[in-house]
């Protein structure tokens, strides 16, 4: 008896590269327009409000969204945080886009916007959460962005505060002055050398959690960085462990890796978040620092832009170069 063979499963590759050529925004200059979202968790009100007068100081016009009731752990209702972003991001008055802080709630809009691929982009800034975020406009319409502080998270502090902002790597990363330009890491060399690529990363238990999803995105041949708080050394292995079996090492040119406040080694046990890092990540035999303040620091934060090519040395305290603008100027 004849038995035809049946297909074999087409196995979908959710890792998408992004929309061929990056898009940039346009620079954000003093005079423009800055809209302030909400889509994870509510800000406190007097963080909120330092930061926006911080950013009013820098001479940045900014204009916050209707005004929200915190929904449990939300900023606000899934339908108010939709509306309130896909108005920010359509709204062709605004120039960027800063999320008021992070915390949780992110991933549940990525699947509900609708932002059409031939919007103009407008620059987002923001860190931990507003990862979703980023990874959705970078694997869906191709935008850079900007991994720095957010308004009730780094701008409340101040510039060169604990907690607060750098703001020479921000002006320069938002600005478009400049073609090029470097980053002191202030770090430590993990694993010696010298690599350019895609500057590409987010904090890592954000990034864990677009693995299998539509947001996932292609790690190959990017410089990428990673960085959070709060964790222990066994969650940091396996969410690293995870990466590294899903093949999101695989390829990667170099890593640079943050501080990780508040992940101190439990009593009892020798294993810190920096022996994690390098046991597992040492064998790729690429360039790797550890240490940077990005994203979750006590230190003066760093903003890296999303997206764009980038040389990392690893040797000393670690310098990251900036090797083309992430916005357009006007």
């Amino acid at each position: 008896m004849y038995t035809r063979a049946l297909p074999k499963p087409r196995t979908l590759n959710l890792a998408k590269r992004p929309v061929t050529g990056a898009k940039k925004p346009p620079a954000l200059v003093p005079g423009g327009l800055v809209r302030v979202i909400s889509p994870a968790s509510p800000a406190d009100r007097d963080a909120l409000g330092r930061g926006i007068a911080e950013l009013e100081r820098l001479g940045y016009h900014v204009r916050t969204g209707a005004t929200m009731s915190p929904d449990g752990y939300f900023a606000g209702s899934l339908l108010r945080r939709k509306a309130e972003l896909e108005s920010a991001f359509r709204d062709p008055d605004v120039t960027a886009v800063i999320c008021a802080r992070g915390g949780y709630g992110t991933a549940a809009l990525l699947d509900q916007i609708r932002l059409p691929r031939g919007l103009r982009p407008k620059l987002l800034v923001g860190y931990s959460d507003v990862t979703m975020l980023q990874a959705y406009l970078w694997t869906h319409l191709g935008w850079t962005s900007l991994h720095g502080p957010m308004v009730a998270g780094g701008w409340n502090n101040g510039a060169g505060n604990r907690s607060g902002y750098d703001l020479a790597s921000f002006l320069d990363a938002s600005g478009g002055k400049r073609d090029s330009w470097s980053l002191a890491l202030d770090a430590e060399a993990l694993s010696h050398g010298e690599a350019a690529g895609l500057l590409l990363g987010g904090c890592i238990s954000l990034l864990e959690t677009t693995l299998g999803t539509p947001w996932e995105f292609d790690t190959r041949g990017a410089i990428l960085f990673l960085e959070d708080r709060g964790l222990k050394p066994y969650q940091l292995d396996r969410m690293l462990l995870h990466l590294q079996q899903a093949g999101k090492f695989r390829g990667v040119r170099g890593i640079v890796l943050g501080d990780f406040p508040d992940c101190e080694t439990p009593e009892g046990s020798t294993t810190s978040v920096r022996d994690v890092c390098r046991r597992i990540l040492a064998p790729l035999r690429v360039p790797i620092v550890f240490g940077a303040p990005i994203g979750h620091t006590l230190r003066p934060m760093l903003t890296l832009p999303f997206g764009v090519r980038a040389r990392l040395r690893a040797a000393g305290e670690g310098k990251l170069e900036i090797l083309e603008p992430a916005v357009t100027l006007k």
